[in-house]
Parts: structure tokens; sequence; C-alpha cells
């Protein structure tokens, strides 16, 4: 068996026996204090990530590729789903024709991505259509 070292009977006392200058409390308090900023760092981290980015609305109308990718949920292959058929077929007009159009984004994908901010703005063809029956009624009263 080996023997076990003991300080007393080495003749040595507390004060022969070299130390790094610090005391087991203030290795304690800075150690708590490491603690105390790291779990406040985390919490700081957790916070943050708890909130939701501000974010602008994105009109699936109207948007191009990066447009529609810098809404969550929307990769770069949906995005360029997404345009293919609006160029095919024309603007959507709500989520459940984006859903029923566009193969991958079913109902409720189409629900979540409205409230990641895709909105379903005025279609492009309709806005000239409205303008043009504007332009047509002064015409008509007019003529009167």
């Amino acid at each position: 068996m080996h023997k076990t070292y003991n300080a007393r009977e080495a003749g040595e006392t507390r004060e022969s026996i070299p130390t790094t200058g610090r005391s087991l409390s203030d290795l304690s308090r800075g150690a708590l204090r490491a603690w105390r900023r790291a779990g406040l760092a985390f919490a700081f981290s957790l916070a943050m990530a708890g909130m939701s980015p501000a974010h602008a609305d994105v009109d699936v109308n109207s948007a191009d590729e990066a447009g529609l990718t810098s809404v969550k949920g929307i990769g770069p292959a949906t995005a360029k789903r997404i345009l293919a058929e609006r160029d095919k077929n024309g603007a959507f007009k709500d989520a459940v024709d984006l859903a029923d159009r566009v193969p991958g984004v079913g109902a409720k994908s189409a629900t979540n991505l409205q409230e990641a901010g895709l909105t379903f703005g005025t279609p492009k063809a309709a806005a000239p259509a409205a303008a043009r029956k504007d332009a047509k009624a002064p015409k008509s009263t007019a003529s009167r």
C-alpha cells in the first residue's frame, strides 16, 4: 500500500505551503461572477431569440425572388415555384389560391407565411382595370 501525504507529519504548517496569492473564497467569488455573467448572457440571448424581428410585409404578387426568400418559411426553391406559377397563371388572390396553385405549399403553410409577413395585395391586372374604369367615368359624365 501507498502512504498518503500528511502535512502535519512532514512538519509543514499552513504558512509554509506555497499559495498563488488568492484564497479559496476569492476563487469562489470569481467563479460566481463568471457564472452570473454567463447566466445573464444566456438569458439575454434567449430573450432576443424570442423576439420576432421587425419585418416588412412582402406582397406575393409583386415581389422578386430575393423578396420572397426574405419571408420566413420561403426558401429559394419555393420562391422559384411561386414566381413560375405567378408568371404562368397570373396574380394570387389569397392564401387559399396560393396553396391550391403552388406545389409544396399547403393551407397550413400558406397561413404561416401570411403570419410571417406575406401579403396578397391587389393583383397587377386589377390595378390597371380600376384605373380604366375611373378614366371612363369622367368621359361619360362629360357627354351628358
